[in-house]
Protein backbone atom coordinates (compact mmCIF):
# COMPACT_ATOMS: atom_id res chain seq x y z
CA UNK A 1 0.00 0.00 0.00
CA UNK A 2 3.11 2.47 0.58
CA UNK A 3 4.75 1.64 -3.00
CA UNK A 4 0.92 2.68 -4.38
CA UNK A 5 0.78 5.58 -2.45
CA UNK A 6 4.40 6.51 -3.56
CA UNK A 7 3.24 5.99 -7.32
CA UNK A 8 -0.13 8.19 -7.19
CA UNK A 9 1.80 10.88 -4.96
CA UNK A 10 4.95 10.85 -7.94
CA UNK A 11 2.31 10.42 -10.85
CA UNK A 12 0.38 14.01 -9.39
CA UNK A 13 3.66 15.62 -9.20
CA UNK A 14 4.25 14.96 -12.76
CA UNK A 15 1.12 16.28 -13.48
CA UNK A 16 1.39 19.39 -11.51
CA UNK A 17 4.85 20.20 -13.19
CA UNK A 18 3.39 19.56 -17.01
CA UNK A 19 0.56 21.75 -15.96
CA UNK A 20 3.11 24.58 -15.31
CA UNK A 21 5.36 23.95 -17.78
CA UNK A 22 2.10 24.72 -20.29
CA UNK A 23 0.62 27.24 -18.67
CA UNK A 24 4.38 29.49 -18.78
CA UNK A 25 4.83 28.07 -22.63
CA UNK A 26 1.20 29.86 -23.14
CA UNK A 27 1.92 33.11 -21.62
CA UNK A 28 5.53 33.26 -23.24
CA UNK A 29 4.03 32.91 -26.22
CA UNK A 30 1.78 35.31 -25.75
CA UNK A 31 4.69 37.55 -24.88
CA UNK A 32 3.33 37.79 -21.22
CA UNK A 33 6.71 38.90 -19.44
CA UNK A 34 5.51 39.63 -15.88
CA UNK A 35 6.22 39.20 -12.13
CA UNK A 36 3.75 36.51 -12.53
CA UNK A 37 5.24 34.41 -15.34
CA UNK A 38 9.08 35.39 -13.81
CA UNK A 39 6.85 33.30 -10.54
CA UNK A 40 6.02 30.94 -12.71
CA UNK A 41 9.50 29.99 -14.08
CA UNK A 42 10.88 30.42 -10.49
CA UNK A 43 8.58 27.62 -9.36
CA UNK A 44 9.42 25.44 -12.39
CA UNK A 45 13.46 26.25 -12.00
CA UNK A 46 13.13 24.84 -8.21
CA UNK A 47 11.56 21.35 -9.81
CA UNK A 48 14.20 21.23 -12.83
CA UNK A 49 16.89 23.57 -13.18
CA UNK A 50 18.30 21.35 -15.86
CA UNK A 51 15.66 22.64 -17.87
CA UNK A 52 17.54 25.03 -20.46
CA UNK A 53 14.63 26.93 -22.00
CA UNK A 54 12.90 28.11 -18.96
CA UNK A 55 16.40 29.87 -18.21
CA UNK A 56 16.05 31.45 -21.23
CA UNK A 57 12.10 32.49 -20.50
CA UNK A 58 13.71 34.29 -17.60
CA UNK A 59 16.10 36.11 -19.85
CA UNK A 60 13.28 37.40 -21.74
CA UNK A 61 11.04 38.18 -19.00
CA UNK A 62 14.43 39.98 -17.16
CA UNK A 63 15.44 41.98 -21.09
CA UNK A 64 11.98 43.05 -21.55
CA UNK A 65 11.88 44.86 -18.15
CA UNK A 66 15.86 46.46 -18.96
CA UNK A 67 14.94 47.38 -22.58
CA UNK A 68 11.32 49.07 -21.49
CA UNK A 69 13.20 50.78 -18.55
CA UNK A 70 10.09 51.66 -16.55
CA UNK A 71 9.19 50.71 -12.81
CA UNK A 72 5.32 50.47 -13.94
CA UNK A 73 3.12 48.73 -15.40
CA UNK A 74 1.78 49.88 -18.79
CA UNK A 75 -1.52 51.47 -17.42
CA UNK A 76 -3.37 50.71 -20.75
CA UNK A 77 -2.58 47.18 -20.44
CA UNK A 78 -4.81 45.26 -18.61
CA UNK A 79 -1.89 42.05 -18.10
CA UNK A 80 1.55 43.80 -17.14
CA UNK A 81 4.24 43.47 -19.37
CA UNK A 82 7.08 44.74 -17.35
CA UNK A 83 8.37 44.29 -13.39
CA UNK A 84 7.19 46.61 -10.33
CA UNK A 85 10.92 46.59 -8.77
CA UNK A 86 13.86 48.81 -9.88
CA UNK A 87 16.99 46.64 -12.26
CA UNK A 88 19.03 46.79 -9.54
CA UNK A 89 16.16 45.02 -7.31
CA UNK A 90 15.64 42.76 -9.93
CA UNK A 91 19.44 41.85 -10.24
CA UNK A 92 19.93 41.30 -6.65
CA UNK A 93 16.92 39.53 -6.11
CA UNK A 94 17.79 37.49 -9.01
CA UNK A 95 21.01 36.73 -7.55
CA UNK A 96 19.70 35.87 -4.38
CA UNK A 97 17.19 33.51 -5.98
CA UNK A 98 19.49 31.40 -7.53
CA UNK A 99 21.97 30.44 -4.38
CA UNK A 100 19.33 27.95 -2.73
CA UNK A 101 19.59 26.52 -6.44
CA UNK A 102 23.25 26.31 -6.42
CA UNK A 103 23.87 24.81 -3.19
CA UNK A 104 21.61 22.05 -3.82
CA UNK A 105 22.59 21.45 -7.54
CA UNK A 106 26.21 22.64 -7.48
CA UNK A 107 26.85 20.60 -10.49
CA UNK A 108 24.37 21.81 -13.05
CA UNK A 109 25.77 24.07 -15.74
CA UNK A 110 22.89 25.79 -16.29
CA UNK A 111 22.38 27.57 -13.68
CA UNK A 112 26.35 29.14 -13.42
CA UNK A 113 25.61 29.67 -16.81
CA UNK A 114 22.44 31.93 -15.84
CA UNK A 115 24.57 33.31 -12.73
CA UNK A 116 27.28 34.52 -14.81
CA UNK A 117 25.05 36.10 -17.67
CA UNK A 118 23.09 37.75 -14.97
CA UNK A 119 25.92 39.87 -13.48
CA UNK A 120 27.40 40.64 -17.16
CA UNK A 121 24.06 42.09 -17.86
CA UNK A 122 23.93 43.71 -14.70
CA UNK A 123 27.48 46.01 -16.20
CA UNK A 124 24.83 47.04 -18.74
CA UNK A 125 22.07 48.11 -16.43
CA UNK A 126 24.07 49.44 -12.82
CA UNK A 127 26.53 51.79 -12.41
CA UNK A 128 30.61 50.81 -12.17
CA UNK A 129 30.93 50.65 -8.51
CA UNK A 130 27.53 48.59 -7.70
CA UNK A 131 28.80 45.83 -10.61
CA UNK A 132 32.36 45.77 -8.53
CA UNK A 133 30.51 45.27 -5.98
CA UNK A 134 28.26 42.31 -7.26
CA UNK A 135 31.61 40.56 -8.56
CA UNK A 136 33.26 41.00 -5.34
CA UNK A 137 30.13 39.55 -3.76
CA UNK A 138 30.21 36.50 -6.34
CA UNK A 139 33.87 36.06 -5.65
CA UNK A 140 32.61 35.30 -1.69
CA UNK A 141 30.05 32.80 -2.63
CA UNK A 142 32.13 31.12 -5.12
CA UNK A 143 34.94 30.76 -2.49
CA UNK A 144 32.25 29.58 -0.02
CA UNK A 145 30.81 27.18 -2.73
CA UNK A 146 34.20 26.05 -3.42
CA UNK A 147 34.97 25.24 0.44
CA UNK A 148 31.52 22.65 0.16
CA UNK A 149 33.08 20.55 -3.23
CA UNK A 150 36.67 21.77 -3.47
CA UNK A 151 36.83 19.58 -6.57
CA UNK A 152 34.06 21.55 -8.46
CA UNK A 153 34.93 22.18 -11.65
CA UNK A 154 31.87 24.52 -12.50
CA UNK A 155 32.73 26.35 -9.48
CA UNK A 156 36.60 26.52 -10.58
CA UNK A 157 35.48 27.79 -13.85
CA UNK A 158 33.20 30.63 -12.85
CA UNK A 159 35.84 31.88 -10.43
CA UNK A 160 38.24 32.38 -13.32
CA UNK A 161 35.56 33.81 -15.17
CA UNK A 162 35.05 36.57 -12.00
CA UNK A 163 38.90 37.46 -11.58
CA UNK A 164 38.86 38.02 -15.03
CA UNK A 165 35.82 40.72 -15.05
CA UNK A 166 37.09 41.60 -11.69
CA UNK A 167 40.84 42.25 -13.39
CA UNK A 168 38.89 44.30 -16.28
CA UNK A 169 37.18 46.93 -14.36
CA UNK A 170 39.82 47.49 -11.60
CA UNK A 171 41.61 51.13 -12.00
CA UNK A 172 44.83 51.05 -14.24
CA UNK A 173 47.39 51.29 -11.30
CA UNK A 174 45.73 48.70 -9.46
CA UNK A 175 47.08 45.12 -9.42
CA UNK A 176 45.97 41.80 -11.29
CA UNK A 177 44.87 39.20 -9.02
CA UNK A 178 47.40 36.79 -9.65
CA UNK A 179 49.15 36.89 -6.17
CA UNK A 180 45.66 36.58 -4.10
CA UNK A 181 44.58 33.53 -6.36
CA UNK A 182 48.00 31.89 -5.93
CA UNK A 183 47.92 32.01 -2.39
CA UNK A 184 44.19 30.72 -3.04
CA UNK A 185 45.35 27.47 -5.10
CA UNK A 186 47.96 26.66 -2.42
CA UNK A 187 45.38 26.64 0.25
CA UNK A 188 42.89 24.18 -1.77
CA UNK A 189 45.91 21.94 -2.73
CA UNK A 190 46.29 22.08 1.15
CA UNK A 191 43.40 20.79 1.66
CA UNK A 192 43.26 18.20 -0.94
CA UNK A 193 46.02 17.27 -2.55
CA UNK A 194 43.57 15.47 -5.71
CA UNK A 195 42.47 18.94 -6.97
CA UNK A 196 42.87 18.90 -10.78
CA UNK A 197 40.51 21.87 -11.20
CA UNK A 198 43.23 23.90 -8.38
CA UNK A 199 46.39 22.35 -10.01
CA UNK A 200 45.26 23.59 -13.71
CA UNK A 201 44.10 27.12 -12.15
CA UNK A 202 47.39 27.39 -10.49
CA UNK A 203 49.73 26.39 -13.87
CA UNK A 204 47.55 29.47 -15.54
CA UNK A 205 48.98 31.90 -13.04
CA UNK A 206 52.66 30.62 -12.40
CA UNK A 207 53.70 32.41 -15.20
CA UNK A 208 51.93 35.58 -15.11
CA UNK A 209 52.92 35.85 -11.03
CA UNK A 210 56.52 35.64 -12.25
CA UNK A 211 56.23 38.25 -14.90
CA UNK A 212 53.94 40.35 -12.18
CA UNK A 213 56.81 40.39 -9.37
CA UNK A 214 59.51 41.01 -12.18
CA UNK A 215 61.46 37.96 -11.34
CA UNK A 216 65.05 37.28 -11.72
CA UNK A 217 66.61 33.81 -12.97
CA UNK A 218 67.12 32.65 -9.31
CA UNK A 219 63.67 33.16 -8.12
CA UNK A 220 62.39 31.55 -11.17
CA UNK A 221 64.40 28.46 -10.57
CA UNK A 222 63.01 28.31 -6.81
CA UNK A 223 59.44 28.67 -7.93
CA UNK A 224 60.46 25.68 -10.60
CA UNK A 225 61.72 23.87 -7.97
CA UNK A 226 59.34 24.34 -4.97
CA UNK A 227 56.63 23.08 -7.47
CA UNK A 228 58.62 19.84 -7.90
CA UNK A 229 58.93 20.04 -4.11
CA UNK A 230 55.32 19.73 -4.00
CA UNK A 231 54.02 17.26 -6.08
CA UNK A 232 56.87 14.80 -4.87
CA UNK A 233 54.65 15.32 -1.57
CA UNK A 234 51.12 15.14 -3.56
CA UNK A 235 52.72 11.54 -5.06
CA UNK A 236 53.55 10.07 -1.87
CA UNK A 237 49.84 8.69 -3.05
CA UNK A 238 51.35 7.61 -6.91
CA UNK A 239 47.49 6.71 -7.83
CA UNK A 240 46.86 10.38 -7.64
CA UNK A 241 46.34 11.18 -11.28
CA UNK A 242 45.87 14.98 -10.68
CA UNK A 243 49.37 15.52 -9.44
CA UNK A 244 51.03 13.52 -12.61
CA UNK A 245 49.33 15.92 -14.55
CA UNK A 246 50.85 18.51 -12.77
CA UNK A 247 54.44 17.24 -12.59
CA UNK A 248 53.85 16.11 -16.45
CA UNK A 249 53.16 20.49 -17.16
CA UNK A 250 56.29 20.93 -14.80
CA UNK A 251 58.13 19.03 -16.87
CA UNK A 252 57.05 20.23 -20.13
CA UNK A 253 58.26 24.20 -19.23
CA UNK A 254 61.61 22.68 -19.66
CA UNK A 255 61.74 22.08 -23.42
CA UNK A 256 62.92 24.21 -25.85
CA UNK A 257 59.69 24.71 -27.51
CA UNK A 258 57.55 26.11 -24.41
CA UNK A 259 56.19 28.98 -25.46
CA UNK A 260 57.32 32.26 -23.60
CA UNK A 261 53.66 32.87 -21.49
CA UNK A 262 53.70 29.25 -20.24
CA UNK A 263 57.62 29.18 -19.21
CA UNK A 264 59.10 29.18 -15.60
CA UNK A 265 62.29 29.33 -15.70
CA UNK A 266 63.31 31.44 -19.19
CA UNK A 267 67.02 30.65 -19.33
CA UNK A 268 67.70 26.89 -18.83
CA UNK A 269 70.28 25.65 -20.17
CA UNK A 270 71.03 21.97 -22.01
CA UNK A 271 72.55 21.40 -18.67
CA UNK A 272 69.55 22.87 -16.56
CA UNK A 273 67.74 20.14 -18.37
CA UNK A 274 69.61 17.08 -17.83
CA UNK A 275 69.65 17.97 -14.46
CA UNK A 276 65.80 18.24 -13.78
CA UNK A 277 65.54 14.96 -16.25
CA UNK A 278 67.97 13.12 -13.72
CA UNK A 279 66.60 14.09 -10.33
CA UNK A 280 62.71 13.71 -11.57
CA UNK A 281 63.71 9.49 -13.08
CA UNK A 282 65.28 8.85 -9.60
CA UNK A 283 62.57 10.01 -7.76
CA UNK A 284 59.69 8.47 -9.39
CA UNK A 285 62.48 5.15 -9.21
CA UNK A 286 62.68 4.83 -5.77
CA UNK A 287 58.53 5.10 -6.15
CA UNK A 288 59.01 1.68 -7.91
CA UNK A 289 60.15 0.35 -4.35
CA UNK A 290 56.22 0.45 -2.65
CA UNK A 291 54.56 0.83 -6.11
CA UNK A 292 55.69 -1.72 -8.56
CA UNK A 293 51.58 -1.90 -9.74
CA UNK A 294 50.85 1.47 -10.24
CA UNK A 295 51.14 2.22 -13.93
CA UNK A 296 50.95 5.76 -13.78
CA UNK A 297 54.84 5.53 -12.27
CA UNK A 298 55.49 3.18 -15.45
CA UNK A 299 54.16 6.06 -17.84
CA UNK A 300 56.43 8.89 -16.45
CA UNK A 301 59.22 6.86 -16.04
CA UNK A 302 58.97 6.18 -20.30
CA UNK A 303 57.75 9.65 -21.04
CA UNK A 304 60.74 11.13 -19.16
CA UNK A 305 63.00 8.95 -20.38
CA UNK A 306 62.47 9.39 -24.09
CA UNK A 307 63.07 13.34 -23.59
CA UNK A 308 65.87 12.18 -21.52
CA UNK A 309 66.94 10.47 -24.60
CA UNK A 310 66.47 13.68 -26.52
CA UNK A 311 69.03 15.59 -24.49
CA UNK A 312 71.70 13.38 -24.05
CA UNK A 313 71.85 10.49 -26.94
CA UNK A 314 71.58 8.14 -23.54
CA UNK A 315 68.52 5.94 -24.29
CA UNK A 316 68.15 3.18 -21.02
CA UNK A 317 66.93 0.27 -23.04
CA UNK A 318 67.07 -2.29 -20.67
CA UNK A 319 64.87 -0.35 -18.69
CA UNK A 320 62.52 1.22 -20.95
CA UNK A 321 62.14 -2.41 -21.97
CA UNK A 322 61.24 -3.30 -18.77
CA UNK A 323 58.63 -0.67 -17.89
CA UNK A 324 56.82 -1.12 -21.37
CA UNK A 325 56.13 -4.39 -20.07
CA UNK A 326 54.66 -3.74 -17.00
CA UNK A 327 52.51 -1.11 -18.91
CA UNK A 328 51.40 -4.00 -21.06
CA UNK A 329 50.55 -5.98 -17.82
CA UNK A 330 49.11 -3.20 -16.44
CA UNK A 331 47.19 -1.51 -18.99
CA UNK A 332 46.25 -4.04 -21.25
CA UNK A 333 43.81 -1.68 -22.58
CA UNK A 334 46.09 -0.13 -24.49
CA UNK A 335 48.62 -2.35 -25.49
CA UNK A 336 48.57 -1.24 -29.27
CA UNK A 337 49.97 2.00 -28.10
CA UNK A 338 52.89 0.57 -26.06
CA UNK A 339 53.90 -2.50 -28.82
CA UNK A 340 53.74 0.96 -31.51
CA UNK A 341 55.92 3.00 -28.87
CA UNK A 342 58.30 -0.25 -28.18
CA UNK A 343 58.63 -0.56 -32.19
CA UNK A 344 59.09 3.00 -32.63
CA UNK A 345 62.03 3.02 -30.11
CA UNK A 346 63.26 0.00 -31.76
CA UNK A 347 63.25 -2.13 -28.57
Amino acid sequence: MEREGDGEKERKSIAEYRALLDQVNTKVEEKQYSEEVLALTSRLLKKNPEYYTIWNYRRLILLNHFARDVTTTLEHDSTPLTLSKSTNDIIVGDLQFIVPLLIQYPKCYWIWNYRLWLLEEAEKQVDKGTTVRLWKDELALVGKMLDRDERNFHGWGYRRNIVSQLERLAEPEQKTMAEQEFAYTSKMMRAALQNFSALHYRLKLIPKLLDERQADGAARRKMLDEELESMQEALIDPFNQSAWFYHQYLMSTLSEDCPRDAAIVLDLSRDDRIHYYEQEVERIKEMLEDFDDCKWIYEALVQYSIEYHQLTDIKPKNDLQFWLDELQRLDPMRSGRWKDLREALKL
